[in-house]
């Protein structure tokens, strides 16, 4: 059965009508599935197996709502609006919250008002005496009557179809009716009508069936609607056509008002194709009015453009929307009108984002700025361009315009934007690797989103300033490992050299001591030599004795100085 529902959806009704009856081989006398091949049946334009299916299907349970719908859509089909009424009725009792009852009811009564006119339109009239009307005349038509009478079968056999107009016919078949004239001109071919189909099947038998379903149709459609109700609807449409073309300035400005109206709320209200829809047919119909009747015409279509633009973006067609807002944008800039200018540049620059075109939002916002008029919007313009310049990866431009936003944010005094301000400059100062900063920033930012109770950004700053404080302590045990290795290696390189400067000075110092040394002996030798070539060879013993004392002194010295 699932798979049946599938094929019929898919339009593909012969295999679907398969799988139902298998599943009816299986489950005899579901009435779900009973429903499913009486839509199927219908479908393929086979209204009396789709009546018996639906009757069928309400044998056990007269309140089966699908049952009693299928009924009635098949009966409305056939041409039996009054019965088709009735069972739109019972539905509609029974399921009054389902939309497809009423309209059912509306529809039959409609077809009927059509087929036999509105009862508030006919006006009986007695102007003659209606007494020469005698019972024994009304018996004798009744007996004709009854002699003349056939059976249904005869009838149909017997009945033939009267020649429509062919204005008639082409007014009720629309574009079926170049179908009929191609089998009616098959016909005439007699060679082909004779001959059949791989499956044995005559070609006239087709092309007669086929022709006689459209006969059948225009008769439903006849029925349904018929010439002369076209005729009237389409009078009124010309009526209020130039009713509309005559339409007052007053009159303009309410439709247009109302109609701006409902397009913001059906795209604020999760509605952005019927939003589009009624956005594009109110611009078709402003375009086909003068500036006498629209002084504001040109400003009315950029907005609309604006509108439709918007709807695009929030149904993901991103091209479009851009062309919508391209088009805003060069309306008001032939027109010379520097807001429309401002909120289309604002919208451009939006979809470049969205679509990952950074640098071409980024300078349609820049181009935006000046024509800024509220702190606000300055908070929001240098948001998103830094927002802008953080994707492509430039921190410091990305910090620059984050700053700005939060400036503006506090002049207006929105915490909302000073916290979006906020996070923007610690994500950028942690791309900058500037860590201290950006600890402060997200603190600020985690006050900020207490402040206003925005969970969802608590946690994600939580999250934000966990890492941050990992990249901080990471950075600062580098920042530690590195000075007390250079510190190591200055102390090694400074006793190296002040062991060089020691051993030089005790060098120089020795060297010193030694050449004092050798010029006191030389000192004292001549002194000796001086004294015995004074005194003589008589005095030698005593001289000898005073040189020792002499030599044993100038020992001493020698051992002082070098203690020293």
């Amino acid at each position: 059965m699932a798979e049946g529902t599938q094929l019929c959806r898919r339009g593909e009704y012969g295999k679907a009508l398969t799988c139902f009856n298998n599943a009816l081989k299986l489950r005899a006398g579901d009435k779900h599935c009973l429903v499913a091949r009486s839509k199927c049946y219908l479908k393929l334009g086979d209204t009396e197996n789709s009546l018996k299916d639906a009757e069928a299907s309400l044998q056990n349970d007269k309140t089966f709502s699908k049952g009693l719908y299928q009924k009635a859509e098949t009966l409305y089909t056939m041409g039996d609006f009054e019965f088709a009424l009735v069972f739109y009725h019972r539905g509609y009792r029974l399921r009054p919250e389902l939309q497809k009852f009423r309209l059912g009811i509306e529809k039959s009564q409609e077809a009927i008002v059509n087929c036999v006119g509105s009862p508030s339109l006919v006006k009986l009239e007695n102007k003659e005496d209606l007494c020469f009307i005698s019972r024994q005349a009304e018996s004798k038509k009744a007996n004709q009557k009854l002699q003349n009478k056939v059976t249904m079968d005869q009838k149909w056999t017997r009945k033939q179809r009267p020649v429509r107009n062919p204005k008639t016919e082409r007014q009720l078949l629309g574009e079926l009716y170049a179908d009929k004239a191609y089998l009616e001109k098959l016909l005439k071919d007699e060679d082909l009508m004779e001959s059949s189909t791989k499956q044995g099947i005559k070609v006239a038998d087709l092309v007669l069936s086929g022709i006689s379903y459209l006969d059948t149709r225009s008769e439903f459609w006849q029925q349904q609607k018929p010439i002369y109700a076209r005729v009237r609807e389409r009078k009124l449409r010309q009526q209020r056509w130039i009713r509309d073309k005559k339409r007052k300035p007053a009159e303009v400005g309410r439709y247009i008002v109302k109609s701006m109206e409902d397009i913001d709320m059906l795209l604020t209200g999760d509605s952005p194709e019927e939003s589009c829809k009624k956005a594009e047919r109110v611009l078709k119909r402003i375009q086909g009015w003068s500036d006498d009747e629209v002084p504001n015409k040109n400003e009315l279509i950029g907005n609309l453009h604006s509108c439709i633009g918007n709807a695009q973006l929030e149904m993901g067609q991103m091209e479009a929307a851009l062309q919508s807002h391209k088009m805003d944008l060069e309306f008001a800039r032939q027109n010379d009108l520097r807001d429309a200018v401002s909120r289309a540049l604002g919208n451009v620059g939006r979809v470049y984002a969205r679509i990952g075109k950074f640098q071409q939002a980024i300078d349609t916002w820049e181009e935006k700025i000046p024509m800024a008029k509220s702190s606000l919007e300055k908070t929001w313009l240098f948001h998103e361009i830094g927002r802008c310049y953080l994707e492509l990866n430039e921190a410091g431009a990305a910090q620059n315009y984050g700053q700005k936003s939060l400036q503006s944010a506090d002049e207006e005094g929105d915490a909302e934007w000073q916290l979006h301000a906020t996070v923007l400059v610690a994500q950028a100062q942690v791309k900058l690797k500037d860590y201290r900063s950006a600890i402060m920033n997200f603190e600020k930012a985690l006050e900020k989103a207490k402040l206003i109770h925005n969970e969802a950004a608590q946690k994600a700053i939580i999250i934000a300033l966990d890492d941050v404080s990992k990249s901080f302590i990471e950075e600062l045990n580098k920042r530690r490992e590195e000075p007390t290795v250079y510190s190591l290696k200055d102390y090694d390189f400074s006793s190296e050299n002040t062991k060089d400067d020691d051993s030089e000075k005790f060098r120089e110092r020795e060297e010193s001591e030694q050449s004092a040394e050798n010029q006191d002996d030389e000192k004292q030798k001549e002194d000796a030599r001086n004294y015995k070539e004074e005194h003589g060879n008589s005095k030698e013993g005593g001289s000898e004795q005073e040189n020792k004392e002499k030599e044993s002194k100038g020992d001493e010295r020698r051992r002082d100085r070098k203690e020293k």
